[in-house]
């Protein structure tokens, strides 16, 4: 990125808006999986827009989707009827695996978390939310509320009273120690103690994997157990796919179906990759949870014409091309292969994740302390090397967050991880 653009960028735009790398990557234009940055280096990218170009970029599917619709009209708003709209969320309903699904279209992740929350709180008459430590849901005041991740809350103040749950994250805190089965009891056991001093929450909000949060997870089942104790109190549990919807983790169209065992979600919020860039966000619940509010309600821009369009030829693109299929076959090999680099990097202590969603925890050798410079250092190395990845962490955490296009080819994620190797080496 030219040293002007920059400045430009730092005289007009909040300093609390974070850039990656210490000489920041202007993205001038993509195909597949690679981008170009303004000097005219090219780049395999293993982010995606974090988790956002879910396909390719500049697919030309999605691209002649855009540019016919366009050329029709771009948007009407929610008052008026939309076929695009329409047969997208015919898709949606069918997809979720929710009886009698209801969907309501957002412009982002954020919106769709928050519009989540206010159907709970409404349905259930109650402001209380049970969260998971570590969490991320979004920017908005709500959302912000609920995320269990200090690094990305500016503010305690929040129309919502918050309790945090164990359980997102296996490897690190109380239970640690514990093997899976006993891992889960513990965390079901202290959701049922939390419970008795507290009036009835409306929901649990939880994401299967955690994005910000270092794609941290728990065991399988564990929101299966949690469900069982929050259907018997009639407290909903809304699932956050805004990372990994979609087939991303591979085994599981949703990562809800990890935990599937006592039934669906009554609330999944989607966004991200479903637009493959474009800004598509949403909410699936049954009827009587989505119908519940006693007031006028629109979308501006939720569910307009050009990007609905993006989301049906991207959904299409996806189910005809098995790429959750694919993200398990590739993202396996390229967790394995991670998996045997790290063995040999003091400053590795776990690689996880699922799919093409996978997690380096990054630490001081020898220790369990957080090592955020080195995270830094690699991502800068992996950038000179011609790779693009993120990093992200909660309490006292450092990781590399690696989430290539769904597309990602056997090669490709060989080219990735041997470049992976040499930034990680490097440290």
């Amino acid at each position: 990125m030219t040293p002007d653009l920059f400045g430009r960028h730092r005289a007009v735009l909040p300093d609390w808006l974070a850039l990656y790398y210490e000489d920041p990557l202007e993205i001038t234009h993509g195909e597949g999986r690679h981008v170009w940055d303004a000097a005219g280096n090219k780049y395999l990218d293993f982010f995606g827009g974090i988790l956002t170009t879910m396909t390719a970029h500049a697919l030309p599917e999605v691209a002649k989707a855009v540019g016919e619709q366009a050329g029709r009209i771009l948007h009407s708003s929610t008052l008026y009827l939309n076929r695009p709209m329409v047969e997208l969320a015919e898709r949606v309903a069918c997809l979720s695996g929710i009886p009698d699904a209801r969907v309501f279209f957002t412009t982002s992740g954020t919106e769709a978390n928050d519009t989540a929350l206010l159907l709970a709180t409404a349905y259930r008459r109650s402001n209380t939310i049970l969260a998971m430590r570590n969490s991320y849901h979004g920017r908005s005041f709500s959302a912000v509320g609920v995320t269990g991740n200090r690094g990305w809350s500016p503010t305690s103040l929040s129309p919502l009273q918050t309790l945090y749950v164990h359980g997102g994250v296996r490897t690190r805190g109380p239970y640690a120690h514990l093997g899976d089965r006993e891992f889960t009891d513990a965390c079901v056991d202290d959701l049922k103690d939390l419970l008795g001093h507290t009036r009835a929450p409306a929901a649990l909000i939880a994401e299967p994997v955690q994005g910000v949060g270092g794609f941290t997870s728990p065991p399988d089942g564990l929101y299966a157990a949690f469900r069982e104790v929050l259907h018997e109190r009639g407290i909903l549990w809304i699932a956050d796919e805004v990372q990994t919807g979609w087939g991303r983790t591979g085994e599981h169209f949703w990562g809800w179906q990890a935990h599937g065992q006592n039934g669906p979600p009554d609330i999944v919020t989607f966004a991200k990759g479903i637009g493959n860039g474009m800004s598509v966000g949403g909410v699936v619940a049954r009827a009587e949870i989505m119908n519940c509010l006693d007031a006028n309600s629109i979308s501006t821009f939720g569910g307009t014409q050009v990007t609905m369009a993006a989301g049906l030829a991207n959904l299409a693109y996806l189910l005809d091309h098995d790429l959750q299929g694919n993200a398990r076959r590739v993202g396996g090999l390229l967790l394995e292969r991670l998996r045997s680099v790290a063995a040999r990097v003091p400053h590795v202590r776990e690689v996880r994740g699922r799919g093409l969603m996978i997690g380096v925890e990054l630490t001081r050798p020898g220790t369990d302390e957080a090592a955020p410079e080195a995270a830094s250092a690699v991502l800068e190395e992996a950038r000179a090397g011609g790779l693009l990845i993120g990093k992200g962490g909660g309490h006292d955490t450092s990781a590399l967050r690696i989430a290539p296009p769904m597309s990602l080819t056997v090669a490709e994620a060989e080219e990735g991880a041997a470049i992976l190797e040499r930034a990680l080496r490097s440290v």
